[in-house]
C-alpha cells in the first residue's frame, strides 16, 4: 500500500507537469462545457441545477457536456445528456484545457491554468455563517486544514483561484459584501442572482416529495426531522475531518415519540462513518453524505443543525429550524468565528442541552418571525428561477 501511494503520487505530479506544459496546445471548444461540483464528489448542487436548466434552454441543443466525478465507474453514474470523465486523469486535463466554459462550485488547486478566452464560472456552495478566507480573525501561529498552512498560504491558495474567475454567484446581498473582502474579489465579476440549487426547493411539488420519501424508503406518515450537523475545522485525522456525534438518538425516540423520524445526514467532508443502531430502525435513518440534500430538505418538516451554512436554503421553506450546539464555548472561541451574531440574527433558537431542543420540538415551540426577517435580508432572489437568471448572464454569447 505505501509503494502504490508513492506511485500515485509521483504519477500525480508528472500528469500536473505535463498539463502545465501542454494546456496551450489544446484549442478552445467554444460549444464545450465542463463541470465539478466538490472536487468531484458527484453530480450535485449549483452545477447540476444549471446543467439541468441549460438542457432544457434550446440554445445549447448543439453544445457539449463533460462532468467530471471520482470513481465514476464504480458509482455506475449515469446522467443524461453528459459525458462522464474520470476526475483527475488525463481527460480531465485535456478537457480543463479545452473547454470554453467552466461550471465549478468549489476552490480549484493551484495547479490548475486558464487561458483568457475560457470562461470561469465559480458558483461557491453556500452562505457562510463561519468566516472564510481573509476574513478569518486568526492568531499569526494559526494553521488550516489537514495539511497545516500557514493563514497566508490559505490566503494565497484563494487569491490564484479567484484571479481566475470571470464570474462568482452571489445568492443575496449579504454575500455580494462578505465575498468581496473574504475573496478580494471585486463587485463587477459578482453576479447576484440566488442560487440555482434552490430552485428546486422553491419548486418542488407535493407529488415530487411524496416520489422523494418512498426514493429513501421513509415512511409517509411521519413527522421527518433532518439533523444535518457540520465538520469541525480542528477534528480530523491524516485521512480526514471526523466528526464525534453528541446525539442521544435513543433519547430522541423516547421524547419525540412514535409520531416522528429522523433523517441524519453528515458533511461530506467527514470520513468516519456512523454506525447503525438497528434498535432504532423504523426511527433513525442514517443518509450517505453523498446524498443530494436538496431532495431531504424538501422531504422534511423540521431541520436541526449547528454551525453548517444548511439552514440558509432550508428557511426558503418556512419551516421550523433548531440550532443544536453543544460546543458552542470551543467553536466560537477556538475556530474560524461568525459573520452573524448568532443569538440575534439566526432563523431560530440556539440550544445546547438537546432534552430542551427535544421538548419544544415535541410541543411545536418555534418563532415564525425568525423567519420572516432572516429570509427577507437572505433569500429575497430565491424566486425559482435562478439558474435561468445566471445562465442569460454568464452564456450571454
Amino acid at each position: 500500500m505505501y509503494i502504490l501511494r508513492i506511485i500515485k503520487k509521483i504519477a500525480g505530479k508528472v500528469i500536473r507537469i505535463l498539463y502545465r506544459l501542454t494546456y496551450k496546445l489544446v484549442s478552445v471548444d467554444e460549444r464545450l462545457v465542463i463541470f465539478i461540483s466538490f472536487h468531484g464528489r458527484g453530480y450535485s448542487d449549483n452545477p447540476r441545477a444549471i446543467y439541468e436548466q441549460m438542457r432544457k434552454d434550446d440554445r445549447f441543443k448543439d453544445y457539449r457536456f463533460i462532468w467530471f466525478i471520482k470513481d465514476h465507474k464504480t458509482k455506475n453514474l449515469e446522467i443524461p445528456g453528459a459525458e462522464i470523465k474520470e476526475y483527475f486523469s488525463f481527460p480531465y486535463f485535456y478537457y480543463l484545457s479545452k473547454a470554453k466554459y467552466w461550471v465549478i462550485n468549489c476552490k480549484m488547486p493551484l495547479y490548475i491554468c486558464k487561458k483568457p478566452k475560457q470562461v470561469y464560472l465559480q458558483t461557491w456552495h453556500g452562505t457562510p455563517l463561519k468566516r472564510l478566507a481573509h476574513d478569518i480573525q486568526a492568531s499569526e501561529d494559526t494553521t488550516f486544514y489537514r495539511s497545516g498552512v500557514s493563514f497566508e498560504q490559505m490566503c494565497y491558495s484563494y487569491d490564484v483561484d479567484v484571479e481566475r474567475y470571470n464570474y462568482m454567484i452571489s445568492p443575496n446581498k449579504f454575500c455580494t459584501e462578505v465575498f468581496q473582502t473574504s475573496f478580494q474579489i471585486d463587485r463587477d465579476r459578482l453576479i447576484e442572482t440566488g442560487y440555482p440549487r434552490n430552485d428546486f426547493i422553491t419548486n418542488a411539488s407535493k407529488e415530487e416529495v411524496i416520489e422523494l420519501k418512498k426514493k429513501f424508503n421513509l415512511p409517509l406518515d411521519k413527522k421527518i426531522v433532518l439533523y444535518a450537523p457540520t465538520w469541525r475545522d480542528n477534528s480530523y485525522v491524516a485521512s480526514g475531518y471526523t466528526f464525534e456525534l453528541k446525539a442521544d438518538f435513543e433519547k430522541w425516540r423516547e421524547l419525540l415519540g412514535d409520531d416522528y423520524i429522523v433523517v441524519f445526514k453528515p458533511h461530506y467532508l467527514i470520513i468516519n462513518k456512523y454506525e447503525n443502531d438497528h434498535s432504532l430502525d423504523g426511527f433513525l435513518y442514517s443518509i450517505p453524505a453523498s446524498a443530494e440534500i436538496n431532495e431531504l430538505y424538501v422531504l422534511s418538516d423540521i431541520l436541526i443543525t449547528d454551525y453548517s451554512s444548511v439552514f440558509f436554503d432550508y428557511a426558503v421553506l418556512n419551516r421550523p429550524i433548531y440550532f443544536y450546539m453543544y460546543d458552542l464555548e470551543e467553536y466560537k472561541g477556538e475556530l474560524r468565528g461568525f459573520y452573524l451574531d448568532i443569538y440575534k440574527e439566526l432563523p431560530g433558537k440556539i440550544y445546547e442541552d438537546e432534552s430542551l431542543m427535544l421538548k419544544d420540538i415535541k410541543e411545536r415551540i418555534y418563532d415564525y418571525s425568525y423567519l420572516e426577517t432572516f429570509n427577507d435580508r437572505f433569500n429575497s432572489e430565491q424566486d425559482g428561477h435562478c439558474a435561468q437568471k445566471v445562465i442569460d448572464i454568464v452564456f450571454h454569447e
